[in-house]
């Protein structure tokens, strides 16, 4: 699916996808299940011999790899696996003991949450849940007026003697929705779309073609579909036809998991057991990271820049040094510019005493211009052409020199690489940006004999890996701030949206990716805040700040600058108090972090995981609950006017008081300083003091901020534990106790309409007087 507009030269990457061969009309190919016959069950499933519509056979195996989960394989051996699997494997199913029932042609395989009932003869496979209602079946083809057929189901397609690809169809009623496959910023309901599984340099965030493929899709019929393959899966959402999902993978099998719900997630949930949990990173991940931008940099500027930063007083934990702490024409060899940066480890060690922890930039490739690149091209460190020599790859779309590609699947080239990491993070360096990862051309062929078809989407996680790996023998945690990833790239604990421009068009498709890529188990994600290419205007700027401010992580990076201070006052104050507001609001976010970590479920959340049952939560792809209880809706338009829709229940405007009932859409007209913003009545938001600093340690003093003085109950989760806090009213009498590490320094109460404050307050026992948080709207104590 390469980047061809109607019009305009057709832009070929270097490493664009193969596309499928098609099939002369009339020509054979089409291998369908037909029939099948048990050849045997186990404590887990069934193997069976398919017969299909060509005369051939296939094998199959149908069995339970968890609690709510059933695996489906077809392959013409038994023993296939996935090609992407040479380098590592990307799903982990365990053994589950199943109820297995065979009465004559009719074969049921019982996993407790999700049941398979297939029929052999004509053959036909459905998936019940435990109730016996239908949550998905197979479409035996759709054909059309004159009986061609235009969807290919359940078997194989050959073309010219060889086989193409594997498939699957499932029918699809007229009001199914579907979301994830990973970071799509197109709309967030799939249904009417084809999404290709390969990682692409997206250039942007604007189109179908995206830098994070997970193959996974959910339901709101309540089940999930996961595909295990590393090559480039085709989803047909709908769009050949409207009755039918089709799934290609042209693999040496097709390898799905149906995964109950009924909620999303519990989806996600069963998804991170078959894949991993994702990585949880640092406290101080969570505070602001500011970028050098996309421009020549040097230590003095770095230290100009870190002193400025405090003296103004913005909140910042994090300081990235993009491409240009290295050599310009070397990239990415790992080495500082000597001129530039003539003491890396003094001006480390400066800005640690300033509190700030360093981001350096890097990616898997290495200019021909290095002097580093002979040495390893010598080795058999990169990805090579047919022919034996390296393939040197133009992954910068010649804007900058071609290079070679490390090639991690070469255990010495890991070694090299690891080894390069290894000083720079004993010098200091906090975390590595590993950029790009997704050029790796179809034609490369890898150290372990994988083509480059084989390797492409994968190739990501090995290079994740590695980085993270080396990060976390030196410096305690496994972060890395990745742009390309693909299925189980959670564990690769923070990724952003690329190379978006700054425009409020754009601003709006990262939020429709970050929600997509949400609803695919990557929980920890963000943007670049003020768009990265071209420079915002100083409106789109305080937006875009208010965005971040709001997301589950937050950096500045752009080609030209984005701190605060280059632009005009008013936007400078603007968005340092964003920044300021996330601050307070700390202890929820890294407390919705945590809980995102162990479920899977993500921060930002699309407002479907929590209103399951919501048609209309299952369209709103341009806002979303942070945590549970805030609903954030970022504006995407300069006048400052947009819809909210608001689920069910209450919610209050966090800036004016004003409590409106959910369950319908809401018009708003926010001004410049203030993002549309809604708290969950009730809800009891833990907050702390004005900081210019998160750190790694606990925190030292959180407040409780009460949403309409009633029962109410939170958890904190902090780095010492966690800290449960109940709230509990009664007459005129508001009393809250805490049980955990964290002692609560004091309770506060919201400005909003028609609350009932209460006359006496108890805190941990002891008679205490509410709070006035200064920056926050509260009632003065």
């Amino acid at each position: 699916m390469p980047y061809r507009p109607p019009l305009v030269p057709h832009e070929t990457f270097v490493a664009d996808p193969p596309e499928l061969p098609v099939r002369a009309p009339g020509e054979q190919g089409l291998s369908a299940l037909t029939r099948a016959e048990v050849l045997g069950t186990d404590s887990s499933g069934v193997t069976l011999k398919a017969g299909t519509s060509d005369g051939g056979s296939l094998a199959v195996r149908i069995t339970a790899a968890a609690e709510g989960v059933i695996r489906v394989r077809l392959s013409e051996d038994p023993l296939a696996r996935g090609r992407a699997s040479r380098a590592l494997p990307l799903v982990h199913p365990q053994p589950y003991p199943a109820e297995i029932r065979v009465d004559g042609d009719r074969v049921r395989i019982d996993a407790g949450p999700v049941v398979a009932e297939l029929r052999l003869d004509p053959w036909h496979l459905r998936f019940v849940d435990r109730s016996g209602a239908l949550l998905v079946e197979q479409s035996r083809g759709e054909q059309d007026i004159s009986g061609r057929l235009r969807t290919l189901p359940f078997g194989r397609s050959l073309v010219g003697g060889a086989v193409a690809a594997y498939h699957e169809s499932f029918v699809a009623p007229g009001d199914e929705r579907f979301v994830g496959l990973g970071e799509k910023f197109t709309p967030l309901d799939k249904r009417g779309q084809r999404a290709l599984m390969w990682n692409f340099d997206a250039f942007g965030s604007e189109s179908d073609r995206s830098h994070k493929n997970v193959p996974l899709y959910l339901s709101n019929r309540g089940y999930g579909i996961l595909v295990d393959s590393g090559l480039p899966v085709e989803f047909d959402i709908c769009q050949s036809t409207h009755s039918c999902v089709q799934i290609l993978v042209p693999d040496d099998l097709i390898d799905y998991y149906v995964l109950a719900g009924p909620t999303p997630a519990e989806i996600l949930d069963r998804y991170d057991l078959l894949t991993s949990r994702p990585a949880l990173p640092p406290k101080w991940a969570f505070g602001t990271w500011v970028s050098s931008g996309f421009f020549v940099d040097s230590q003095q500027r770095v230290l100009d820049r870190a002193r400025r930063i405090r003296e103004r007083g913005i909140p910042c934990d994090v300081l990235h040094l993009d491409c240009y702490w290295q050599v310009a024409g070397a990239w990415s060899d790992l080495r500082w510019d000597a001129e530039q940066f003539p003491d890396p480890a003094g001006m480390l060690a400066d800005l640690a005493e300033l509190g700030f922890r360093v981001s350096l930039w890097m990616n898997p490739y290495l200019m021909t211009g290095s002097p580093r690149y002979a040495e390893a091209a010598q080795a058999g460190y990169f990805l090579r052409r047919a022919d034996g020599s390296v393939y040197v790859a133009d992954t910068w779309h010649g804007s900058h020199p071609a290079g070679g590609i490390v090639d991690f699947t070469n255990p010495a080239a890991v070694d090299w690489f690891a080894g390069l990491l290894r000083p720079l993070l004993a010098q200091g360096v906090a975390v590595f940006k590993t950029d790009f990862a997704e050029g790796v051309p179809a034609d490369a062929v890898a150290h372990n004999g994988m083509t480059g078809v084989e390797l492409h989407n994968v190739y990501t996680l090995l290079f994740n890996d590695v980085v993270s790996a080396v990060t976390e023998q030196v410096a305690g945690h496994g972060l890395v701030w990745a742009r390309s990833s693909y299925l189980g790239g959670q564990r690769h604990s923070a990724q952003w949206s690329g190379d978006v421009n700054a425009t409020y068009p754009a601003m709006a498709s990262t939020l429709r990716g970050g929600l997509s890529h949400g609803l695919s188990g990557v929980p920890f994600w963000s943007h670049d805040t003020g768009g990265f290419h071209g420079t915002p205007t100083p409106d789109l700027y305080v937006r875009w700040a208010q965005f971040g401010a709001l997301s589950p992580l937050i950096r500045f990076h752009g080609t030209t600058s984005r701190l605060p201070w280059d632009f005009p006052a008013e936007a400078e104050r603007d968005a340092v108090d964003a920044l300021r507001l996330r601050y307070r609001l700390m202890p929820y976010l890294y407390s919705a972090a945590v809980a995102a970590a162990r479920t899977g479920a993500p921060m930002l959340r699309a407002l479907l995981v929590d209103s399951p049952d919501d048609l209309s939560a299952w369209q709103a792809d341009l806002e979303y609950r942070l945590g549970t209880d805030l609903l954030v809706a970022p504006m995407t338009n300069p006048d400052g006017r947009r819809h909210v829709y608001l689920p069910a229940g209450d919610w209050v405007d966090f800036w004016s008081g004003e409590v409106h009932p959910g369950g319908r859409h809401l018009r708003v007209h926010q001004p410049l300083h203030q993002i549309p913003l809604f708290v969950r009545y009730g809800a009891l938001l833990p907050v702390a003091p004005p900081a210019d600093r998160i750190g790694a340690g606990p925190f030292p003093e959180v407040t409780v901020l009460s949403w309409g003085a009633v029962d109410a109950e939170v958890t904190i989760h902090d780095v010492d534990g966690d800290t449960i806090v109940r709230a509990r009213r009664s007459g005129d009498e508001f009393r809250v106790d805490s049980d955990g590490p964290l002692r609560v320094s004091g309770v506060a109460f919201a400005r909003m309409d028609g609350a009932r404050l209460p006359a006496r307050l108890v805190c941990d026992g002891e008679v205490s007087t509410a709070v006035h948080l200064d920056g926050l709207p509260t009632v003065r104590g």
